[in-house]
């Protein structure tokens, strides 16, 4: 681990949801990241087929996504390096993934269209505010955020669950459930299936 004046290198501080300042002697390296990342996201735009836009999105997020995986544009991230998707995985028009904090899907996740995905937040105090306080957000296997809800910092969507369209998710949602509303609530329990 690459160690600076005796601190945890800025990726492991911000992944561990460090309080990091924007005047760190490390954010340049993060700032690489996003200028680079920034670079790529015209061309992620500018696909024309999935291959092509699958192609871009594993050259942001630094590994190959599998060929099940349907990524449609336009995609936005600010960072893209702490983004980890799985098999199966379907991602809707115009979602945005800002993941510093980190961001997982399992296999078989669908994601509605507009969706945001928020690993990133400030402290309230007004003489921090411009620090970044991150936390992961997981959404465990066929998992279905549906359009236009927004997922918040350290939040994890259980496996089978279902987040309604507009929703604004700021804690854990269990397996096999429905939640909706602003803040999201369980509304209902999904029942296995019977074939």
């Amino acid at each position: 681990m690459t160690e600076l004046c005796g601190m945890k290198d800025i990726f492991h501080r911000l992944k561990a949801g460090e309080l990091v300042h924007l005047d760190d002697p490390e954010f340049y390296r993060v700032d690489e990241v996003v200028h680079r990342t920034i670079a790529l996201s015209p061309l992620l735009n500018a696909s024309t087929n999935i291959n092509d836009a699958r192609s871009k999105l594993s050259e942001i997020i630094g590994s190959s996504l599998d060929e099940s995986t349907t990524v449609f544009t336009p995609f936005y991230t600010n960072f893209g390096r702490f983004i980890d998707i799985g098999k199966h995985v379907f991602i809707n028009h115009a979602c945005s993934f800002l993941d510093m904090g980190g961001i997982t899907l399992e296999d078989h996740v669908l994601i509605g269209p507009r969706v945001n995905l928020v690993t990133e937040n400030h402290p309230l105090s007004p003489s921090e505010r411009r620090g970044m306080l991150c936390q992961p957000i997981l959404i465990k296997q066929n998992a279905w955020i549906g359009a236009g809800a927004t997922i918040l910092p350290g939040v994890t969507i259980g496996e089978n669950a279902v987040v309604a369209a507009g929703a604004v998710v700021a804690k854990d949602v269990p397996d096999n459930v429905v939640v909706a509303g602003v803040p999201a609530k369980i509304v209902k329990k999904i029942g296995h299936d019977h074939s």
